[in-house]
């Protein structure tokens, strides 16, 4: 009685396979294992690292070069009361003659000048150092991040070159992994000397990043800024 049994369960598991068979067939089906089903998934997990080698020489690194502008310029424009602080709409025409103002308000600038290094602060991870830029004496702190690392928030390249948009990527996650990428890049690809505070001093050029956050907000803080670098080259100075 069991072995027929046996063989009425062989016999439907059969007519199930050839069903499923013709069926897929007919309509274009593809039968894959759960394993397979796993190994799509993996290959489909969001590479930041791939996505910025893909940019970094080809797109990012030349529309920076295109489109900084001097660093002087964009804060001789900007005029703060007495308290550091900047009307909104004071800053508005200045990001968009400058800059660009992104889908999330802030005021995005790529920028190039130089400057003397007047100040090295390396006493945690996010380091910085201040510079004294050159063709500006306004009231507004000139700052670095030197590193090692940059604050987990801090998004101006992404947003400033314009053509990384949150519309390109399936998830938010993958949006905030690029500008995390970016900026671990930046840091290992600017030329800094292993000792930096023997930057104090130095007088240097540089290529960067900066943004203004302004949502929700009418009056802005303007005592600083914080640029994320791109390049920094120490000048020669000639006797």
């Amino acid at each position: 009685m069991e072995f027929k049994k046996d063989k009425i369960k062989i016999f439907i598991i059969a007519i199930s396979i050839v069903g499923l068979a013709i069926v897929s067939w007919i309509y274009g089906f593809t039968v894959v294992s759960i394993q397979q089903v796993e190994e799509m998934k993996i290959d489909e997990k969001f590479d930041p690292k791939a996505f910025v080698d893909g940019i970094w020489e080809n797109k990012l690194i030349p529309t920076i070069n295109e489109k900084a502008v001097d660093l002087s310029l964009v804060l001789g424009k900007i005029k703060p009361d007495d308290s550091g602080f900047a009307s909104i709409d004071s800053l508005i025409p200045i990001a968009n003659n400058y800059g660009l103002i992104t889908v999330g308000e802030a005021h995005a600038y790529i920028v190039k000048g130089q400057g003397k290094v007047v100040d090295v602060n390396t006493k945690t991870s996010i380091g910085t150092l201040e510079l004294m830029l050159d063709g500006y004496t306004g009231p507004i702190k000139v700052k670095f991040y030197i590193g090692p690392r940059i604050p987990s928030d801090e998004s101006s390249v992404r947003d400033a070159v314009g053509f990384i948009n949150f519309g390109d990527f399936k998830e938010q996650t993958e949006y905030g992994k690029v500008a995390l990428e970016i900026n671990k890049r930046s840091m290992s690809q600017v030329d800094l000397p292993p000792d930096k505070d023997t930057l104090q001093g130095k007088k240097i050029s540089f290529h960067g990043v900066f943004t203004i956050r302004t949502f929700n907000l009418t009056k802005i803080d303007m005592n600083e800024i914080k640029i994320v670098p791109i390049q920094i080259d120490i000048v020669k100075v000639t006797p």
